[in-house]
């Protein structure tokens, strides 16, 4: 036990009954399970069949099976490595004779999606945005075994859904297909009614180590829980502060109930991280010990305190995508890879500009989620339609894109040559004087927009065409927030900004795509270095030397869908997974506005730069000052509020700034 800390051995060294372990970032988890699944071996010659580790993934599955195997040699031991959904469907196999052929493909799961919607004649702008959003509905009904009449669904009506969801259900039956949440739902009913057979596989694994505790679901955990009578040899590691997947169904609460649900459960916190510098960890604490929720934790690093988290405000999008570039060439500068440094962002949509830049510079990148492409978007490819009509193409294809974007209430039956011709639509409706005036309507505004440059031309689509209402409409229909495809038209309209013609917009259009293609053919290639460019989401797990967060605003990061106190503190967990993926050097940049749009520092900025008692000072001389009613003299004297190291330009809300432990006031 020389190579491991206090903690880490007695964590290893624990023998019967419940123990949960508190592991922070880089403390060393992986190192525990494996060592500890040696230690019953050799110590307690316990037999490795009876021994079951279970990962969220199959990679970090895989990862842990090689290290085990490396420290035991090769093949020697029969360790029961796996997922959730890889134990569960072998005790589905068991009993039900399943193979692999009854497990339904994503691509199939997709293919049998569409297929119902589409038979239902849903008015969908996106269908694989809607069907990857109502993929995911069904996956957190199924996995919090609910009962459908109750799920108040985000993409579509209750009684939409719980028609897609019907019979969705109904077609799997009929193929005799299961999906992977069945898997969970088919094997808690199987161990539920047929206790013969959950004796068997409770004396199978007498010993149970689950990795990323924070991470599972209500019926993963009802099953575990199951398996793990009578002895309770449940042995869980895991960090409440990095759940980050509640929108999969993750219940971090699990993890915290725990020493409730097993009286005189042993805890062991981690409290070494290996990883990070001293600064970096001590900042990241800072912004996570705001949430209420959470095992209180002392995490102290074994380096030195190194570089101060750099903190800076930019003007705007390009000033930030500059300063990326410059700190980009000033640490190759220092002699290091692309690889050892990341871009990190809360969503995929938020580095399109920057990839244009990193290709314009021929910075080499990769990125772990699908590359973005703007143009790809059903809004963008809505604007080209109508840019490209307005230069006298009349494809049908794109005639019937944007016909009734607004509503002008055209038929597919008035479109009957492969090119469209408006005046023969016009007569084809002389009958219908309402849907004429819209016609009409329209070639006015094809001719005004040939004459505008792109950036004029979608601001004309969008206010005087009426596309901006034809958005207000979908969201409605869709319950989203327009605001968000608002965005999306704002980012299009200001990417256009540098473009005189329609012509030069397009040929971008398609460079920017051509470029787009030739990063994805390098994405696999292992040799080739990069700089790092991935989601808060995909980057747990890895580390880099150097991590740039961009974009640290309030709507961005924490997103604006985040209303609850539950998703404000998931995105806070993202934010301090986020920052503890850096090593050595951490940098948080965050703009002052976006798409001509004013935004405030993210409030995770202002835990990070405001200490509690520079705040508790702040409320009381706010207090001293103004006295009751004091919002409204703020408002009326202009008070300056200020960051610790950042002034901002205007007033903010001074309820929501020290409810959210975001400022001192000077």
């Amino acid at each position: 036990m020389k190579t491991v800390n206090e903690a880490q051995e007695r964590a290893i060294k624990h023998h019967k009954g419940p123990m949960l372990v508190l592991a922070g970032p880089g403390s060393g988890k992986t190192l525990v399970i494996i060592r500890r699944t040696q230690y019953l071996i050799e110590q307690h010659g316990i037999s490795p069949n009876n021994i079951l580790v279970i990962t969220f993934t199959k990679a970090a599955a895989m990862e842990m099976q090689e290290r085990f195997d490396r420290l035991m040699g090769q093949g020697r031991f029969g360790v029961n490595f796996g997922t959730f959904h890889a134990i569960f469907f072998k005790i589905l196999r068991f009993a039900y004779n399943y193979s692999v052929s009854n497990i339904i493909t994503e691509e199939e799961r997709y293919r049998l999606l569409r297929d119902i919607i589409q038979s239902m004649e849903l008015e969908i702008e996106d269908e694989k945005e809607f069907l990857e959003g109502i993929g995911s509905e069904i996956s957190l009904v199924k996995g919090e075994n609910m009962d459908i009449s109750h799920y108040y669904s985000m993409n579509c009506s209750e009684e939409t859904f719980q028609e897609i969801y019907k019979e969705y259900d109904k077609k799997l039956r009929h193929q005799n297909k299961i999906d992977f949440d069945d898997m969970l739902l088919l094997c808690y009913e199987l161990l539920i009614e047929r206790p013969d057979i959950l004796s068997l596989w409770q004396q199978k694994y007498q010993y149970i180590l689950i990795d990323e505790f924070q991470d599972i679901n209500r019926i993963q955990y009802e099953i575990i829980k199951m398996l793990a009578k009578p002895k309770n040899n449940l042995f869980i590691v895991g960090d409440d502060d990095q759940s980050i997947y509640r929108f999969r169904g993750a219940k971090p609460e699990i993890m915290l109930s725990f020493e409730e649900e097993y009286k005189g459960v042993k805890k062991v916190v981690l409290n070494k991280n290996y990883r990070s510098k001293g600064n970096i960890i001590t900042g990241a604490l800072k912004v996570v010990g705001n949430n209420k929720k959470r095992f209180p934790k002392e995490i102290q690093s074994i380096h030195e305190p190194g570089n101060e988290i750099n903190v800076k405000s930019f003007s705007d999008l390009p000033a930030q995508n500059q300063a990326i570039l410059e700190e980009i060439d000033h640490y190759r500068k220092m002699g290091m890879r692309y690889s050892q440094i990341a871009v990190l962002y809360r969503t995929n949509t938020q580095p399109g500009s920057l990839v244009t830049k990193l290709m314009e510079y021929n910075i080499p990148f990769k990125m772990r989620d699908s590359l973005p492409n703007i143009y790809e978007h059903w809004i963008a490819k809505d604007l080209i339609c109508y840019i490209k009509l307005s230069m006298g193409i009349r494809e049908r294809g794109l005639f019937l894109q944007v016909m009734n974007r607004p509503k002008r209430y055209i038929s597919r039956e008035a479109l009957e040559q492969t090119d469209v011709d408006l005046n023969t639509i016009r007569e084809f409706y002389m009958e219908k004087p309402y849907v004429v005036e819209r016609i009409d309507k329209l070639v006015y505004d094809l001719t005004l927009i040939r004459r505008t440059n792109p950036y004029a031309a979608i601001n004309y689509i969008r206010r005087a065409v009426g596309y901006d209402d034809y958005l207000k409409e979908y969201a409605a229909f869709r319950r989203i927030k327009v605001e968000e495809l608002y965005d999306i038209l704002s980012e299009l309209q200001e990417e256009s900004r540098e473009y005189k013609t329609h012509e030069e917009w397009l040929n971008h259009i398609d460079e920017y795509k051509d470029g787009l293609k030739e990063q994805a053919l390098k994405q696999n290639q292992k040799d080739v270095d990069g700089v790092i460019l991935t989601t808060f989401h995909a980057s747990k797990g890895l580390e880099f030397d150097v991590v740039i967060l961009m974009d640290a605003n309030e709507g961005i990061t924490p997103h604006k869908k985040a209303v609850v106190p539950e998703d404000m503190e998931e995105e806070r967990r993202m934010f301090y997974v986020a920052m503890t993926r850096a090593k050595s050097f951490l940098h948080i940049f965050y703009v002052k506005q976006r798409y001509n749009k004013e935004l405030s520092p993210s409030r995770f900025v202002g835990e990070l730069l405001v200490s509690p008692m520079e705040l508790r000072e702040g409320m009381r001389i706010h207090h001293s000052i103004y006295g009751e009613g004091s919002i409204k003299k703020m408002e009326e004297n202009k008070l300056t509020i200020q960051f610790d190291k950042i002034f901002l330009p205007k007033v903010l809300d001074m309820e929501f700034c020290i409810r959210n432990q975001m400022i001192k006031v000077v």
